[in-house]
């Protein structure tokens, strides 16, 4: 079951993708919130609801399709966590997850663009499960970690290669604005397992990263663990699980994103999130 944010001209509401179309779910009795995914009782009332509402239903290209977070109160990234884009580094496994942050004003719609600032030369585009947490969670087992997650959705942790690398440290080149494009869906976790996910980044069509969540150094269990082990995780919260091999800046010659460019992001189960890059004017 997935869940979109969208509007069709009025104020942004939920609903639940099926195929091509989206039912609306304004008419429970409940609003939706992240605490109430991590629900099964509540998933069965959403699923009855959506059988009796699907006669409502709107075309989906009929709607504008909202990120499924719009303010995360924070973004925490892993870098280095999958095996495959250890090897083309030609690093070591790390033997904890490598953490940073992102500021959740990154934060872009589906099919908004990705603003390439004037000042950067090296923008790369990175495939990324995003983990967004529905209850608060602190000193988690992970044995229990999957009773605080929302559902998942998919991430483009766009990347300024050289303030990151100039700066020795990577909020400044992570976080410029627009650098997170999220979505198109949120999918539970009671419908999706997160490790064994496929997932690819094309620009202009063309397959740039293609792996699988298998790949994972730390899966979603151990990084909730470890996080929550240090900082209170909130709902809302995203945590963005780390990109496979293929990025653009380790490419020989690198294959960074320009102006004109469109950037897929796919992830199975949860859709293709589309971003075209322009100029920062």
């Amino acid at each position: 079951m997935q869940f979109v944010r969208y509007t069709t001209g009025g104020a942004p509401e939920w609903g639940v993708r099926r195929d091509d179309e989206i039912v609306s779910l304004a008419g429970l009795r409940e609003d939706v919130t992240y605490q109430q995914l991590t629900d099964p009782g509540f998933l069965r009332v959403v699923e009855d609801a959506v059988d009796a509402a699907a006669d409502s239903a709107v075309p989906a290209e009929e709607a504008r399709v909202l990120a499924p977070v719009p303010r995360p109160g924070k973004i925490v990234c892993v870098g280095m966590n999958y095996h495959d884009h250890a090897e083309e580094q030609d690093e070591e496994v790390p033997d904890q997850p490598l953490l940073f942050g992102k500021s959740p004003s990154a934060v872009t719609n589906p099919g908004d663009p990705i603003v390439h600032p004037a000042e950067l030369e090296e923008v790369d585009y990175e495939v990324e499960l995003g983990v967004v947490i529905g209850r608060t969670a602190k000193d988690v087992d992970a044995s229990e970690a999957r009773d605080y997650v929302a559902g998942y959705t998919a991430v483009n942790d766009v990347s300024g290669r050289d303030a990151q690398f100039d700066d020795g440290q990577w909020f400044r080149g992570k976080s410029f604005d627009t650098f997170a494009p999220m979505g198109p869906t949120l999918v539970p976790d009671e419908y999706v397992d997160p490790h064994s996910l496929d997932v690819a980044c094309r620009v202009n069509g063309e397959t740039k990263q293609d792996s699988n969540t298998e790949e994972f150094i730390f899966d979603v269990d151990d990084l909730v663990e470890y996080i929550s082990g240090f900082t209170t995780l909130r709902p809302g919260d995203v945590i963005s699980t780390g990109t496979p091999g293929g990025v653009g800046v380790f490419r020989d010659p690198p294959e960074l994103l320009e102006p004109g460019d469109e950037v897929d992001v796919e992830i199975e189960g949860i859709g293709t999130l589309t971003n075209a890059v322009v100029a920062e004017e």
